[in-house]
């Protein structure tokens, strides 16, 4: 499908998403692209009944959904329909590849990205991928092959792609984090905290995670009489029994929320962050330089979070707390951390050092390279 492109206004796809993980780089990529190109032309696609369908259209950009999931690894009679939902997918890719007639598909991760950029591909558009984690999955693996670009955020990343075809970027990130100055009274106000205590933030991933919850719970006595603040994040599944466990201890140092909407100001008042260890989460805490503890998911493809947090601990740059010992260990581990300032002032100065700084505008700069060859 050969398109007459003008540069001055780029057809672009944007592709993925399931998790905020995916859907903010998503979004920052394509603010990114209107900065360079202010008369672009847009479109993301994502799995229906996914968070992108209303993140995006939030942002002012239009989406298309698909039918696809992913495989249930417990369940296997249910990949019969995941794989009949694949095969529906790869069909309605190709129909909006055909009729959108993009100029170049990037693909950010999430179950979207493999039909489009599939279809991209099987039609001669250049393809743009955004590896985000250090361990490469299978899926990025297989559409390497075809892929124009492989922008990535980690080293190495030779094991698991063509050599000539990656550029390290680093992962975008939401850019409203750094409106916020660090200690801002505002930020303090907003959840109404104290400026002169120091504060724990604790999250687990946009949709909330179990583990990290239930090692909050079992240490709620010690993180209140501690006398440091909270701000605690749970995720909406997790939310009321979270504000149950809560009540016992009526203060205002305990913030339970199912989700923050000012990240810019929960990172600014906090000291330490407890955090899982996605790639997104990682590359705000590295240019925020904010000390953390991370407790990887288990639950992930090739246990890629475990792989994101040992490149940090590696480097010295954060402390990892295995899942199966977060009720034990979090908790003291991040009390513990932040009682000693030296330990802090080291994790900071490390993490800020694996920053990669205008992300966005890195993968843009790509872009644009594959539009001038075409």
């Amino acid at each position: 499908m050969k398109n007459k492109i003008n540069n001055n206004f780029p057809k672009i796809i944007i592709s993925g998403g399931g998790t905020g993980g995916h859907i903010f780089p998503a979004i920052s990529i394509a603010n990114a692209l209107k900065i360079t190109y202010p008369d672009a032309d847009i479109l993301f696609v994502g799995a229906e009944n996914r968070m992108e369908m209303e993140r995006v259209p939030a942002a002012g950009y239009p989406i298309k959904g698909l039918p696809v999931s992913g495989f249930d690894r417990k369940n296997l009679l249910k990949n019969i329909k995941v794989l009949f939902d694949l095969g529906r997918s790869m069909v309605k890719a190709k129909r909006i590849i055909r009729t959108f007639k993009p100029d170049v598909a990037i693909g950010v991760g999430g179950y979207a990205s493999a039909p489009v950029l599939r279809a991209a591909s099987a039609f001669g558009i250049p393809t743009l991928i955004q590896e985000q984690n250090s361990y490469a999955g299978v899926t990025n693996k297989l559409l390497a092959k075809k892929a124009s670009c492989i922008c990535v955020a980690y080293d190495d990343m030779e094991r698991y792609f063509p050599k000539d075809k990656i550029v390290k970027t680093g992962n975008p990130v939401r850019q409203d984090l750094f409106a916020v100055v660090p200690k801002e009274p505002k930020a303090y106000a907003y959840f109404g905290l104290e400026p002169d205590k120091k504060t724990i933030l604790i999250v687990g991933g946009s949709l909330g995670a179990r583990t990290i919850n239930q090692s909050v719970t079992a240490h709620l006595e010690s993180l209140v009489t501690s006398g440091v603040q909270v701000i605690w994040q749970t995720g909406k599944y997790y939310i009321e029994e979270a504000e149950q466990a809560a009540k016992a201890f009526k203060t205002r140092k305990l913030v339970v929320t199912a989700f923050v909407s000012r990240m810019d100001y929960a990172y600014a008042v906090a000291d330490v962050v407890v955090s899982r260890a996605g790639a997104g989460s990682i590359s705000e805490l590295c240019l925020l330089a904010k000390p953390a503890v991370l407790v990887p998911s288990p639950n992930v493809a090739e246990d890629h979070q475990t792989k994101n947090a040992m490149a940090l601990v590696k480097k010295e740059a954060a402390i990892l707390i295995k899942d199966g010992e977060a009720i034990e260990k979090m908790i003291p581990e991040a009390l513990r951390l932040l009682s000693d300032e030296k330990k802090m002032a080291a994790l900071s100065k490390n993490i800020l050092k694996l920053a990669e700084k205008n992300s966005a505008e890195r993968i843009v700069q790509e872009v644009s390279n594959l539009l001038s060859k075409k």
